[in-house]
């Protein structure tokens, strides 16, 4: 906790300070290695970077990022750390931190979302506040020892928040929130986090903000907690936001995905296991009815006459797609379709084109991470073979994250493929709707995939042959006009 304390202090001095440089910044920190290489790893995650060149860095990270971004993943980073790492816990005592630790994180993601429409600066100051608006309690339970136990026994027994704030109150002569505070002080967390302490009910929107994103997490985390008291808050928070609800409801989904990729990219998958997942939100929330898309094999059957014909016609990249996508989504009866490129460096694939249910939002969040255990996209992409999970298929292995990220009814995958080279793959699913995927539209889906990518090679080779013979012109343009005895082109 001082070592916290203390970074907290020195990154605070520093945003305070505006001479001072990005390299202070990078050497404020650079003693702590294991500080640093968490910094970096969130820095080029898929949340953040948004396929830049891959940083090396904390001057650079910053450069890229923004001294505020920059300095918030430090505070986020050694939080963890030094809370996870405090060795002198009960295990009973150690889960009700992580517990306590993965509301706070939900929470403080959940602030950031909802503050979207609001400038950078802002949405990080109130990241920040939520983040530690447990701090207190978090620091009494990772410190305190024997205490912790007997306080822990206390409230097992306890029938619900209220008596549990008062049992806390009566042992410790002082209650969490004023811990809080007392520590905000102490180190100078700025005033959003005093505020938000102080006068929760204050009606500014990062203070609401932060305020609703508690008492979501809250609900969402409570096993007991009605149906009736979670769309309670679902429906405040839409219209702190000015949506309707089915729509918040789906950012908050989004949310969710990016809050577990996070974690893990925090070295904090210890959490995992106490993160909300779209599954319950859904069990307690359901989405308002859809009318799902029904295969139409008239609309597919004319996308794929138009796919044929294009591949005589030497078409461009996105004539390809914006064909073979409404083919998968309104022929064979989708609920949202996406092309999904490899990132430069390859270990990740980010949506290029997306249409379909809350398409917007797929744009935005919707990142596969190609880790070492996700099997079967790798197959996809490696051994360029098209695959699918339905409910009656072999659950093929994807990696923790991926399997919270990609819907439990089934989806579909096809490489992306121009000559013999994959470049990323076709997705498709029924999240919206939560319909079943069946062999009949993995075989439809395929066949749309396969000759998009006969018309893609085929324009490719188009592209080479009316570029070389453009080359060739211009060569002898060159050589004729100003007297060359020879003219080269090296690319």
């Amino acid at each position: 906790m001082p070592a916290l304390g203390s970074m907290i202090r020195t990154l605070e001095q520093l945003a305070k300070d505006e001479v001072s440089s990005m390299a202070v910044l990078g050497r404020s920190i650079m003693h702590d290695n294991a500080l640093t290489s968490r910094v970096l790893r969130v820095a080029n995650s898929a949340i953040y970077n948004k396929g830049i060149s891959q940083v090396t860095t904390l001057s650079r990270a910053a450069v890229v990022l923004g001294f505020d971004v920059i300095r918030n993943i430090c505070i986020t980073a050694k939080l963890l750390t030094s809370l996870l790492e405090s060795n002198n816990m009960s295990p009973a005592v150690y889960q009700r931190l992580l517990k306590l630790m993965a509301h706070s994180f939900q929470s403080a993601m959940l602030t950031k979302m909802m503050l979207a429409d609001y400038g950078e600066e802002l949405q990080e100051e109130a990241f920040i506040a939520s983040l530690l608006y447990h701090l207190g309690e978090s620091a009494f339970w990772s410190v305190a020892g024997q205490p912790a136990d007997e306080l822990d026994a206390l409230l097992a027994n306890c029938e619900d928040n209220v008596s549990c704030l008062q049992v806390s109150r009566d042992y410790l002569g002082v209650s969490f929130n004023q811990l809080t505070q007392g520590l905000a002080r102490s180190w100078g967390l700025g005033e959003l986090l005093m505020k938000s302490l102080l006068n929760p009910d204050e009606r500014t929107p990062e203070v609401r903000t932060i305020f609703l994103a508690n008492k979501l997490s809250d609900v969402m985390s409570d096993s007991q907690a009605s149906p009736d008291e979670l769309q309670r808050r679902l429906q405040q928070c839409a219209e702190l936001m000015a949506l309707p609800t089915s729509e918040f409801q789906q950012r908050l989904q989004h949310c969710l995905d990016a809050t577990r990729r996070l974690t893990v990219d925090y070295g904090a998958k210890v959490l995992l296991q106490h993160l909300p997942k779209r599954e319950t939100l859904t069990q307690l929330a359901p989405s308002p009815h859809l009318v799902p898309r029904v295969a139409d094999t008239g609309v597919l059957l004319e996308k794929l006459r138009q796919l044929t014909l294009l591949a005589q016609d030497k078409p461009d990249f996105n004539q390809v797609i914006l064909t073979a996508l409404p083919a998968m989504l309104d022929g064979i009866g989708l609920d949202r379709c996406a092309v999904l490129l490899l990132s430069p460096n390859r270990k990740r694939l980010q949506p290029r084109l997306a249409i379909g249910d809350n398409a917007d939002l797929m744009k935005q969040s919707f990142v596969l991470e190609l880790s070492d255990d996700a099997v079967m996209l790798r197959a996809c992409l490696e051994k360029q073979q098209a695959c699918w999970q339905g409910k009656d298929t072999p659950e093929l292995p994807m990696g923790e994250i991926l399997q919270q990220l990609l819907p439990v009814n089934g989806y579909l995958m096809a490489p992306l493929r121009v000559e013999n080279k994959t470049i990323g793959i076709f997705y498709a699913d029924r999240q919206t709707t939560g319909r079943d995927i069946c062999q009949q539209d993995f075989d439809s889906f395929t066949h749309v995939a396969q000759l998009a990518n006969l018309c893609l090679s085929l324009a490719l080779r188009g592209f080479n042959r009316l570029f070389t013979e453009n080359l060739y012109l211009i060569c002898d343009a060159r050589c004729q006009g100003i007297g060359y005895w020879e003219t080269q082109v090296i690319l």
